[in-house]
């Protein structure tokens, strides 16, 4: 009983103050390991943050976004290798090829509820959107916008602030500037998520390691 109030206080403090359109439908897959769930949210919440955008009384977008960090790799993918009842060795075999590529180029998984489709549309080069990853070095343009589609059981098992009308991207950014400084150094401690438009700006905050 202890457990399940912990993880519901981790919850609400995950989506803290922050409004969210209805969740219709079953709730997000959960283990069935209660220390396990909450050691996920735990991790999920350090590495993610939302934001919100109104015009007036009307709203515009609901936001969240989850830096992909060794640390989150680690327990997404041993996440995954538990719902799929996966060996360890296949789970270390898949964190291997993760991080091969997140050296690559600094990822975020991004969630949007956009009331109006037109406005959902982050993946397009003519997107109204100006998306940029702001560090204390500076500023940079995403290097690829993937649309993942719509939020699903599957989606939502890794990232359960999703409702049922979200859509999922993929977002990459470049790991140095033009003249070869890093994005992201060692000492940083939070990095920022940005998105601006002429309906307005949200900015989402998150733990850089």
């Amino acid at each position: 009983m202890k457990m399940q109030l912990r993880l519901g206080a981790l919850l609400l403090a995950l989506t803290g103050c922050v409004s969210t359109p209805p969740t219709l439908g079953d709730p997000a897959p959960a283990l069935k390991d209660e220390r396990e769930e909450l050691a996920y949210q735990q991790v999920l919440e350090r590495y993610t943050a939302r934001d919100e955008l109104y015009s007036g009384f009307d709203t515009v977008l609901f936001a969240a976004a989850t830096l992909q960090t060794e640390s989150f790799r680690q327990a997404r993918l041993q996440r995954t290798g538990t719902f799929k009842a996966l060996p360890q060795e296949r789970v270390r075999e898949l964190l291997t090829q993760e991080m091969a590529e997140a050296v690559k180029t600094h990822e975020f998984f991004l969630g949007v509820h956009v009331y109006n489709y037109r406005y959902e549309d982050f993946d397009r080069p003519s997107s109204i959107w100006n998306v940029v990853l702001v560090t204390p070095e500076g500023e940079v343009r995403p290097v690829s916008v993937e649309r993942l589609g719509r939020a699903d059981q599957e989606m939502r098992a890794f990232y359960p602030y999703l409702g049922t009308f979200w859509v999922g991207y993929r977002l990459r950014f470049p790991t140095t500037f033009p003249d070869g400084k890093p994005v992201i150094l060692p000492n940083t401690e939070r990095v920022v998520l940005r998105m601006a438009s002429a309906l307005g700006k949200v900015e989402m905050r998150v733990h850089a390691h």
